[in-house]
């Protein structure tokens, strides 16, 4: 018995949006000097140019509290909440974790993990948004295109409840 196979014709062709990429986002937590201190809540999400959700990448909360509770306060991340988060279940597998203590964090997503390898071409822009209990909330926005034709590090800069933050794009 001959078995015979044709792998060239079973090589789909890709678009350049298509291609492996992946998106990386550095964000600092500022260590604050104040009577009480709560680590704060952290909502990433990727959106397009018409500011709509595409992608939900991250949402570090209270992840142990018995029951649950630490769902009641995700809706304080309020512009992550009205667009996307109330409707939501969480935990969101793959998506949600734990807060973070003050320092420098990275939060890696592979392209097929964060949606990317879906994106036409075009112009996008990551947020994020943190709250923290007893404190402020802050909203900083990165914008970049898709998809990148080579490595980049888009920083930005917060001013209370987030240092700098930078969006790595690797093609």
């Amino acid at each position: 018995m001959k078995l015979r196979y044709s792998i060239a014709l079973s090589i789909p062709l890709m678009s350049a949006s298509a291609m492996a990429a992946d998106l990386a986002l550095k964000f600092e937590i500022p260590q604050l000097n104040v009577a009480e201190y709560h680590r704060p809540y952290v909502a990433v999400w990727l959106e397009g140019a018409d500011q709509k959700v595409l992608a939900n990448l991250s949402v570090l909360y209270d992840v142990k509290k018995k029951d649950n509770a630490g769902t009641k306060w995700l809706k304080d991340m309020r512009q992550w909440w009205r667009k996307s988060g109330r409707d939501l279940a969480m935990p969101m597998d793959g998506v949600s974790g734990a807060t973070r203590a003050p320092g420098e964090h990275t939060l890696s997503f592979p392209g097929a993990k964060a949606a990317l390898d879906k994106l036409p071409a075009g112009d996008y822009q990551v947020v994020i948004e943190a709250t923290r209990e007893a404190g402020g909330r802050e909203l900083v926005r990165v914008p970049f295109q898709w998809p990148p034709k080579s490595a980049l590090a888009l920083p930005a800069k917060g001013k209370e409840e987030l240092g700098a933050v930078a969006v790595q794009l690797k093609p």
